[in-house]
């Protein structure tokens, strides 16, 4: 595959690759890259044509927001072209209903995959499916002008694209619900004081910082990040003696692999 292989172009999203890096892109700053079902589509879609070479995964925004969270044309009564409103799935039935979302999270999910490693670059709004966008990428950096927040609650909605489960786990329960029952904005520097945020830069040092950023993750041999990867996203789901006895299994694999004793 040549370098900047354009692999995916549509609904708002591009993923080009370059070697063990791709660039996830969200292409529609006329809109502050609202989101779609569409555009939910078209990123599993490019989780799903990245290819085996692939190690790090940078996901970004063109021009001034991230994401500035979900179109508000869903809840118009003629929704999307081609699509139903949300109005309408709302009346539909309740296992239907459940099955949608669920194949919205699938844009959400892949992001955590153990074979990769996932870095979200982040600038202004990332709002409500914005924010979430982020949370679903194992790293985020974020320039000085980011603005998270969590609008869904304020909507008479909760939070359902997966963003919930990294949010607590990273700024804990108290601060999460906060966030989310408020809606209120979490800049730059409270991001990365509590976790959030892995490292705050000027808007015009972001998208070169992730590129650093990747390349040090590519610094260390693939098994050994994979392994470690699963150690550490298991952990909070392991006891003590649970992770214990994960990490010598762990390491029995990686020291099999470098005697060449590997099956």
């Amino acid at each position: 595959m040549t370098s900047l292989d354009s692999v995916l172009d549509k609904d708002g999203v591009r993923l080009t690759v370059d070697d063990a890096v791709a660039t996830v892109t969200l292409t529609n700053p006329a809109k502050r890259n609202a989101q779609s079902p569409a555009l939910w589509r078209a990123l599993t879609e490019a989780g799903r044509a990245l290819p085996g070479s692939v190690r790090v995964v940078v996901l970004r925004g063109e021009g001034k927001s991230f994401s500035a969270g979900l179109d508000r044309q869903a809840f118009a009564p003629e929704g999307f072209d081609g699509e139903p409103s949300f109005l309408d799935m709302a009346r539909g039935p309740e296992a239907e209903l459940d099955a949608t979302i669920a194949e919205y999270q699938e844009a959400f999910t892949w992001w955590r995959r153990n074979d990769i490693v996932s870095i979200a670059a982040v600038q202004g709004h990332a709002i409500g499916a914005g924010f979430q966008l982020a949370l679903a990428c194992d790293l985020r950096i974020v320039a000085e002008d980011v603005q998270f927040a969590m609008r869904e609650t304020s909507l008479g909605l909760v939070p359902d694209l997966t963003g919930t489960h990294p949010l607590v786990n990273l700024v804990g329960y108290a601060r999460a619900l906060e966030i989310c029952a408020t809606g209120r904005f979490v800049h730059a520097e409270e991001a990365e004081r509590t976790g959030l945020a892995n490292l705050v830069v000027p808007a015009d040092q972001l998208d070169a910082a992730a590129r650093d950023l990747a390349a040090a993750l590519l610094a260390a041999p693939r098994d050994a990040v994979v392994e470690t990867k699963a150690l550490l996203s298991g952990a909070l789901s392991r006891t003590y003696e649970e992770q214990r006895t994960a990490e010598r299994a762990a390491q029995g694999r990686r020291l099999r692999d470098l005697a060449g004793l590997s099956d």
